[in-house]
């Protein structure tokens, strides 16, 4: 698999506009953008760090996958992501490895990256992301 480097860490926060003051105000870093990605209920800013980005992630719906982690975990980090040349190379090669993936076809992510997600129970418990920017 060609991987590039690491893309984002996501981070799981109740409210974004509450968890802005630490990561502009006290880390320095500047807001990209904010946007909501309706079929994954969640709402996503993006702050550049060098050759990376931190995601606070914010739930807009309970039932969705970030509103699950939260109750379940509370704020913190939710996932690696690394950017990859191919998903779709990515993905085959993974699936021949063996390795449980919770995505196996890429889907739409936040800045229109293609994504999919590798099981937890694969990576040590560490949910891993693997994108792919245009």
């Amino acid at each position: 698999m060609n991987t590039l480097k690491l893309d984002h860490i996501g981070i799981a926060v109740e409210k974004i506009d509450a968890a802005l003051p630490v990561w502009e105000g006290i880390l320095s870093l500047p807001l990209h953008g904010i946007e909501e990605v309706a079929d994954q209920k969640v709402k996503t800013a993006f702050m550049p760090i060098g050759e990376s980005e931190i995601e606070l992630l914010e739930s807009t719906d309970s039932e969705g996958p970030i509103g699950k982690f939260l109750a379940a975990k509370g704020q913190g980090v939710h996932h690696l992501a690394f950017r990859v040349a191919n998903i779709e190379a990515a993905l085959a090669e993974l699936k021949a490895k063996g390795v449980r993936l919770i995505d196996e076809t890429p889907r739409y992510g936040a800045g229109g990256a293609r994504i999919a997600f590798i099981h937890p129970k694969a990576t040590g418990g560490v949910l891993v992301e693997l994108c792919e920017r245009a």
